[in-house]
């Protein structure tokens, strides 16, 4: 097993694990901010990935791909996270 090969199974390793906490977190709650923490982190944690497998495939075009959907992942949790304020306020 070549050095590269063993960081990139460490590093998927690591990124499974952080997909199943924030998995777990997001089924288990307690409240609603607290999914929707959740649900940003496993949106950051799929940019990461992205980011990865640009650099695993050495493929640019997963760099502009993680960008872009970073923007939007951002995006909806702040329009989500608005959503919840203003509901509790009503």
């Amino acid at each position: 097993m070549t050095p590269a090969l063993f960081i990139q199974m460490a590093a998927l390793l690591v990124f499974a694990a952080a997909i199943l906490l924030g998995l777990l977190r997001f089924a288990r709650g307690p409240a609603t901010p607290d999914r929707l923490v959740a649900a940003d982190i496993l949106t950051v944690i799929a940019t990461a990935l992205l980011v990865a497998l640009a650099v695993f495939l050495e493929n640019a075009l997963y760099l502009d791909v993680a960008l872009v959907y970073g923007v939007l992942a951002f995006v909806g949790v702040v329009a989500l996270a608005r959503a919840i304020e203003t509901g509790k306020r009503a």
